[in-house]
């Protein structure tokens, strides 16, 4: 059988650290991407995660390139490329920016993986999902993005250290949009079948809710770059669901149309992975003050693809 081949483009922290996952979870062969001023970077990359092989036992091959055409034919590709935020620069610098580098990324991968699934880290996230579907074509199954991932991750591991129980014993959810415009779902909240509400106070869950909305913020502040690690393993557990044909459930940005009123955008929702990308989008039943926040986010979202499609109208 044909080992599965995952296309990383962007071989910076995040890109780099979704190499790693995921050849340590030996997903398949890795191709690690950057442009060609940083080609060495990404070969040198992958060439010393290869030589970890032999120590952790992977028989993943792991390359590095500036060439999309080692990256033909990849079942997955997951985008990281992109800037972040820099002191000074407004939301539409960024957005402006991140536009065209998505794009370019965006056609290349058409061009050389048209059957691929492409997973979306770039940020804005939500804008960013969008400009990749526009740019490829792709049915909107095959396009997705990875912040409810990281997001909901957060917010069980606060949960967790709030509580003083495993990570492995809360299950949580949130919808909407990255950050900010998340939507905290605590009566969906749960540590090994007990609700959250019987173990721990609202001011309590509301703060551990807060804490994973400014949590990439919170990492910034500490060494003074956006997080990595935690980004990159949301990415490569979704590479994985769909590698593997898992049908799991997990919380992403994917394209809704008529569920929850959302109107042909994405946005963070559960959804089943598999092998064809996002095979069915889960809509449940929110309460007024849940619908409000959900409300809320989406408009968000539908303020930075409004972005988007004023500065490259064609788009649209």
């Amino acid at each position: 059988m044909r080992r599965a081949k995952i296309s990383i483009i962007g071989a910076g922290n995040v890109g780099a650290t979704c190499a790693h996952w995921a050849a340590a979870k030996e997903l398949g062969d890795i191709v690690l991407l950057d442009i060609p001023d940083k080609e060495g970077v990404a070969k040198g990359k992958a060439l010393d995660l290869f030589c970890c092989s032999p120590m952790e036992g992977f028989d993943s091959q792991v390359i590095g390139t500036c060439d999309y055409n080692d990256t033909k034919d990849s079942d997955v590709v997951i985008i990281t490329a992109g800037l972040p935020r820099k002191p000074g620069m407004s939301r539409d610098d960024l957005i402006e920016t991140n536009v065209k580098i998505v794009r370019s990324v965006s056609e290349q991968v058409a061009e050389h993986s048209p059957d691929s699934v492409i997973i979306v880290v770039a940020n804005p996230l939500d804008a960013m999902v969008y400009t990749a579907w526009k740019a490829t074509g792709f049915p909107t199954n095959r396009i997705v993005g990875q912040a409810g991932c990281l997001d909901v991750a957060r917010y069980r591991a606060f949960l967790a250290m709030k509580i003083g129980c495993s990570i492995e014993d809360i299950s949580a959810l949130l919808l909407g949009g990255h950050g900010d415009d998340m939507v905290p779902l605590p009566r969906h909240t749960s540590v090994h079948g007990i609700p959250v509400q019987e173990l721990l106070s609202e001011s309590d869950i509301t703060e551990c809710v807060e804490r994973a909305k400014v949590g990439g913020g919170e990492i910034v502040k500490l060494m003074g770059t956006s997080a990595y690690y935690a980004p990159a393993s949301g990415s490569v557990q979704m590479a994985e669901a769909i590698v593997k044909d898992k049908k799991r459930i997990l919380p992403c940005a994917a394209y809704c149309e008529e569920k929850y009123g959302i109107g042909g955008f994405f946005v963070g929702v559960p959804c089943v992975l598999g092998s064809n990308g996002v095979e069915q989008v889960i809509e449940i039943k929110l309460d007024e003050g849940e619908k409000a926040l959900m409300d809320e986010s989406i408009s968000h979202v539908k303020d930075l693809v409004g972005t988007v499609v004023t500065m490259f109208p064609d788009l649209a």
